[in-house]
């Protein structure tokens, strides 16, 4: 049996992003920056062929999806495991103005993956939703056993995309918060290699290779 192949794809990115604001379940639609990611990374993607593409129902995440599956022609499902994590009472804030209200309380939610904001989600909570999305898949979607070098793409966010990955990769809770830097319109790639039973990150922080954009900014 081949390994299987899964690429997490974070969305374009959005005016939140680029002015530091957390979004959470907000729903905010792709700027012109995050139109042009997702155009070059669905081209790069393209070439792989994937036989499904999954995405958060939050618009951010299906306009970058669209993209992939207009240029790859492959099926689009929306499927709300991947929307991004809860923030509750952050969201629309910056970590600076979270600060003057919360003090410290954002670098416990950086470090710590049992943490959740007020009214929010644990990464652990979030990486849990996920991971039941990719369990149902591997036992339904037959095209992902018949074609394993076809991967399978979830289209998503930064906070669900950590927490998957880290969930997938079994990592100890402590090492939870040290699967982080996914760029607007980058992947990372993980393998389910069945001999060994377990998954294998074997890319992280991928784009395009034309691609200079800088780094995003803000958490989720």
């Amino acid at each position: 049996m081949s390994a299987r192949t899964l690429v997490l794809l974070r969305h374009g990115q959005t005016d939140f992003n680029f002015s530091g604001r957390m979004q959470g379940h907000l729903d905010p639609e792709l700027n012109a920056t995050g139109r042009a990611q997702a155009a070059r990374s669905a081209q790069e993607l393209a070439k792989r062929d994937p036989s499904l593409i999954v995405t958060s129902d939050l618009v951010r995440a299906r306009q970058t999806a669209q993209a992939l599956a207009e240029a790859s022609g492959a099926e689009l499902r929306v499927d709300t495991r991947l929307r991004e994590t809860d923030l509750g009472q952050w969201e629309g804030r910056t970590p600076e103005e979270v600060e003057q209200t919360h003090p410290g309380a954002v670098a416990v939610w950086r470090a710590d993956p049992t943490f959740a904001p007020p009214d929010g989600e644990t990464r652990v909570q979030v990486g849990a939703r996920a991971v039941a999305l990719v369990d149902e898949l591997r036992e339904r979607f037959s095209a992902w056993e018949a074609e394993p070098e076809r991967p399978v793409v979830f289209v998503a966010h930064a906070g669900v995309i950590a927490g998957l990955t880290a969930a997938l990769l079994e990592l100890p809770l402590p090492e939870w918060m040290q699967v982080r830097g996914l760029d607007n319109g980058a992947w990372h790639e993980l393998r389910h290699v069945p001999a060994e039973r377990q998954w294998l990150r074997v890319a992280a922080n991928q784009s395009p290779s034309d691609d200079r954009r800088p780094s995003s900014v803000g958490d989720a």
